[in-house]
C-alpha cells in the first residue's frame, strides 16, 4: 500500500502555542517584584509627605501658601507627562526609560533630603515627579507586556494594584512616624534608598521592549497634550487650597481646555498620532477609563474629608486616624488577593461595574457618622469601600489593556496610568472644597459623602451599560 504524503497545509500548518501557565516562575515573580516595587514606591511619593508639612515648612521657611507648592510641584510632571513618556517608551525602549526614570527618581529624592532652602527642595520634587512620570506608564507597559492575557496577568495585576492602593495608605502612617522620630528630611531619605534598591535589581531581570517600527514622534501632539495636562493639574491643585475664584486659576482652566482641544484636532489628522482616536473610541478603554477615575477621585476625596472628620470633629489624635487608615490598609491587600480570582471567574467588565457600586454603597454608609461618636462606623464602611476600590482598580486596569497589541501596550498603560494621576488630584479640589464652605465641616463631610457615593453609583450603570454593549 502505497503512503500518501501529507498535504502542504498539513506541513506548513502552525502548531498552535500552549497556554501560558497559571503559576508564575522564579524569574517571572522577581520581575514582577521589581516592577511593584517601583509603583509601591511612587504611590508612597503621593501622601509621605502630608503629614511632614508643617514641621517642613518651619524648617525651610516655607510660607503656608508654599507648602502647597510641595504637593503641586511633584503633581504637575507626574500627571503631565505620562502620556508622553508612555508612547516614547513604545518607541525607544521601556526598559531604558524605566532605568532612566528611576535614576531621575533617586537623585531627586536625595536633593530634597538635603535640601538647603525652599527652591532646592521644589527642584527635588519636580524632578521626583518627573522621574514618577516615566516609571509608572512604563513599569505597567512593562508588566502587561510580560505577563500574557489570563491568569498570570490577572494575579500580576491584583497584585500591583493592591501595593498602589497600600502604598497611599503606608504613605501617610509612616510619614507621621518617620517626622516624630528622625525627621521630616527621613521621608524623602526612605524614597531615595528605595530608588537605589530598585535600580540595583532591575537592569539583570528587565529585558526591552519597543513597538518594532519606529514612526516620527508626534510632536504637535504631544506639547499640546502635555500643555494641557499641566495647566489643568495647576488649576485645580491651586484651586483646593485657593478656590477657583483666583485669575491664575481660571486662566489655566481655560488654557487646559483649549489646548487638549487642540491635541484631539490635531490626532485627528497626524499620521503618526500621539494617541490614537480610534482606540480611544473603543468601549473598553472609553469606559474602563471613565470607571478608573471616578474610583480614584472618588476614594482619595472620601480619605482627606474623613481625616478632616476624625481629627477635627471627632477629635481623634493623629495616631488613631493612622490606625482608622491602616485597617483600611489591611482590607485593601486582603481584597488584592481574591479580586483576581473573582475576575477570573466573573470577568473583569462585571467586576468593575460590580466594585463600582460596592464602593459607591459603602460610602453611602458614612451618612450615618455622629458628631460625637462615629470612628467604628468610619472604619468599617472605609475599609469595605477601599475593598471594593481596589477591585476597581484592577478590573478597570485589565478592562483598558485586554486585546490591545504589546505595540500599544505603553500607550494603553499611559491612558491608564493617566486616568489614576487625573482621579488622584481633580477629586480634592472639586469635592473637596464642599467640606470646607459648608455651614460647618461635619455638614461638609455629610455632602461630599453623598455626592462621592451618587456619583459612584450613577457611574457603575453607565460603565455597565457601556461595556455590555462592547
Amino acid at each position: 500500500m502505497a503512503i500518501e504524503s501529507p498535504s502542504p497545509a498539513a506541513v506548513t500548518a502552525p502548531v498552535p502555542a500552549p497556554p501560558a501557565p497559571d503559576r508564575l516562575s522564579g524569574r517571572a515573580r522577581l520581575v514582577l517584584l521589581v516592577l511593584c516595587a517601583a509603583q509601591f514606591m511612587v504611590s508612597l511619593d503621593f501622601s509621605v509627605l502630608n503629614v511632614a508639612l508643617p514641621v517642613l515648612g518651619e524648617d525651610l521657611g516655607l510660607s503656608r501658601s508654599g507648602l502647597q507648592w510641595a504637593i503641586t510641584a511633584f503633581a504637575l510632571p507626574s500627571g503631565g507627562f505620562l502620556l508622553l513618556f508612555g508612547r516614547i517608551a513604545d518607541l525607544y525602549g521601556r526598559r531604558r526609560l524605566f532605568l532612566t526614570g528611576l535614576a531621575v527618581f533617586g537623585a531627586a529624592s536625595l536633593l530634597a533630603t538635603f535640601a538647603w532652602n525652599p527652591g532646592a527642595f521644589l527642584a527635588g520634587r519636580a524632578l521626583q515627579g518627573l522621574g514618577a512620570a516615566a516609571i509608572v506608564p512604563t513599569g505597567m507597559s512593562l508588566l502587561t507586556t510580560t505577563f500574557p492575557e489570563g491568569p498570570q496577568r490577572d494575579r500580576a495585576l491584583g497584585i500591583s494594584g493592591t501595593l498602589l492602593s497600600l502604598g497611599f495608605t503606608v504613605g501617610m502612617v509612616a510619614g507621621g512616624t518617620l517626622t516624630d522620630t528622625l525627621g521630616w528630611r527621613s521621608t524623602m531619605g526612605l524614597l531615595t534608598l528605595a530608588a537605589v534598591a530598585v535600580l540595583a535589581a532591575a537592569p539583570a531581570l528587565l529585558t526591552e521592549s519597543r513597538t518594532p517600527d519606529r514612526p516620527r514622534l508626534d510632536v504637535p501632539g504631544a506639547v499640546t497634550v502635555t500643555g494641557g495636562l499641566l495647566a489643568l493639574i495647576y488649576a485645580l491643585s491651586t484651586a483646593a487650597e485657593h478656590g477657583f475664584g483666583r485669575v491664575d486659576v481660571q486662566v489655566s482652566l481655560a488654557a487646559g481646555v483649549v489646548l487638549l482641544a487642540a491635541f484631539v484636532a490635531i490626532e485627528s489628522r497626524a499620521s503618526a498620532p500621539l494617541v490614537s482616536l480610534p482606540m480611544l473610541r473603543r468601549r473598553t478603554v472609553a469606559f474602563g477609563n471613565l470607571g478608573g477615575l471616578l474610583t480614584f477621585s472618588m476614594m482619595s476625596t472620601i480619605v482627606f474629608v474623613l481625616t478632616l472628620y476624625l481629627q477635627e470633629v471627632l477629635n481623634l489624635s493623629a495616631f488613631g486616624t493612622g490606625l482608622v487608615f491602616g485597617v483600611q490598609g489591611v482590607a485593601s491587600v486582603v481584597a488584592g488577593v481574591y479580586a483576581p480570582k473573582v475576575i477570573g471567574r466573573f470577568g473583569a467588565r462585571r467586576t468593575l461595574a460590580v466594585s463600582l457600586l460596592g464602593q459607591g454603597l459603602f460610602i453611602a454608609a458614612l451618612l450615618g457618622l455622629g458628631t460625637g461618636s462615629g470612628v467604628w462606623l468610619a472604619t468599617v464602611a472605609v475599609s469595605l469601600a477601599s475593598m471594593c476600590h481596589l477591585g476597581a482598580i484592577i478590573a478597570y486596569g485589565l478592562t483598558v489593556t485586554s486585546g490591545v497589541p504589546n505595540a500599544e501596550q505603553g500607550l494603553a498603560t499611559g491612558l491608564v496610568t493617566t486616568t489614576q494621576q487625573v482621579g488622584l488630584t481633580v477629586g480634592i479640589p472639586l469635592l473637596g472644597v464642599l467640606a470646607t464652605t459648608q455651614g460647618s465641616l461635619f455638614d461638609g463631610v455629610r455632602t461630599v459623602v453623598a455626592v462621592a457615593a451618587g456619583l459612584l453609583v450613577v457611574a457603575a450603570g453607565v460603565v455597565a451599560a457601556g461595556l455590555r454593549r462592547s
